[in-house]
């Protein structure tokens, strides 16, 4: 079968992403060998992205117009010019994150590879989420690379002994790499500088509790789906670290979790309008694809960050983080109106007893009634 020629491009683009990660969970690989191989496949998705949409990405003498030649070929953009075409303007932290390890990719040298590995550690890891997100995007997910690479597993972060040897390794670098990384972010904006696209930071928390067959190793959390007293606590703990105490564990069924009715009430207390089980509540998690429907062949299949199922009572139960979700979905006139296609229904007014309207003041008991100064 013959594929288009950006088709051919995204294929070597991708061999290139596999060998840099296969590089960089390797206990033997090569920090210097991920940086190559990352900057050949970023740089092969986005002339895949140029071709595909009909972008010229060679380069041009701008006194003649005519295209500048090597070997006898047309000269195309480097990565740099690239990511600036690519991201102008937009998406700083992506193009920031890339534009660091180009600088980085001469600055390699083999016997500080390892402490540079560490030192960068969150940045790399960035750079390929941020390549993985491109190309999904723009090619679609059957291109997705996510079936075909796996958490590493790691003991430097998972142990007292590895931070501290981490912190070590870093302190060992040269001074000149050392500024190269600090004069570049000196030179950016600390939101991008604290963006998970530029440095993909990540806070390892053993899971306990009971296990279902539904359960992965690793759950990955959405900060956008997070309440602002989650990401506060979050925040918190990468600023001053986290001290972990084994947890003894005692089941309670369903702690913390709500059946419709006080979803329901909830909701409302924090909407200008009504919100009932039927239809609001039924309507969105059916759309949201939250739960399965109640005959369902499989009643286990939720989204768990907000619903569950309970064997105990044979219902489904809601998380407060699903109470958040609704309000952020559909918490304004406007938001109800695109999600539901209709007026929401304004709440009706509390009746107000008629002395807390009048102007006289009220009397002290009834013997004062009728009677005169």
């Amino acid at each position: 079968m013959a594929y288009a020629r950006w088709r051919h491009m995204l294929i070597e683009s991708q061999r290139h992403a596999l060998k840099a990660v296969d590089e960089w969970n390797c206990s033997t690989g090569s920090f210097g060998d991920f940086v190559s191989h990352m900057h050949k496949a970023w740089h092969y998705l986005l002339h895949a992205e140029f071709k595909k949409d009909g972008v010229d990405y060679h380069y041009k003498d701008p006194q003649t117009g005519q295209y500048k030649m090597i070997d006898g070929e047309p000269s195309a953009w480097d990565l740099e010019r690239c990511l600036k075409e690519r991201y102008s303007n937009i998406d700083e932290a992506v193009r920031s994150n890339a534009k660091l390890f180009v600088q980085l990719r001469n600055k390699v040298e083999h016997r500080y590879e390892h402490n540079l590995k560490i030192a960068v550690d969150g940045k790399a890891h960035a750079f390929v989420m941020n390549y993985e997100h491109e190309m999904v995007t723009h090619f679609g997910s059957s291109f997705s690379l996510a079936d075909r690479l796996r958490f590493p597993i790691t003991l430097q972060s998972l142990t007292v002994e590895g931070h501290a040897q981490q912190r070590a390794a870093v302190a060992r670098l040269p001074q000149a790499t050392r500024n190269l990384v600090a004069k570049f972010e000196a030179a950016i904006d600390p939101a991008v500088k604290d963006d998970p696209r530029y440095d993909y930071r990540v806070l390892l928390v053993p899971m306990v509790g009971k296990k279902t067959d539904a359960d992965l190793a690793v759950t990955f959390v959405d900060l956008h789906n997070l309440s602002e007293e989650e990401l506060i606590v979050l925040s918190e703990l990468g600023r001053t670290g986290t001290v972990m105490t084994k947890v003894k564990h005692r089941d309670v069924a369903d702690v913390g979790k709500m059946l419709p009715k006080e979803v329901a009430r909830q909701v409302e207390a924090q909407v200008p309008f009504e919100f009932h089980i039927q239809p609001e509540h039924t309507e969105m998690w059916r759309r949201l694809n939250v739960r399965p429907a109640t005959s369902a062949a499989n009643p286990y299949d939720t989204v768990d960050k907000y619903c569950v199922y309970s064997e105990v009572f044979g219902a489904y139960v809601y998380t407060t983080a699903w109470v958040t979700k609704i309000v952020r979905e559909i918490g304004t006139v406007d938001k109800y109106r695109a999600f539901f296609g209709r007026e929401p229904r304004r709440k009706k007014l509390t009746a107000v007893p008629p002395q807390i309207l009048s102007t006289e003041p009220a009397p002290q008991d009834h013997d004062t009634l009728g009677k005169t100064a």
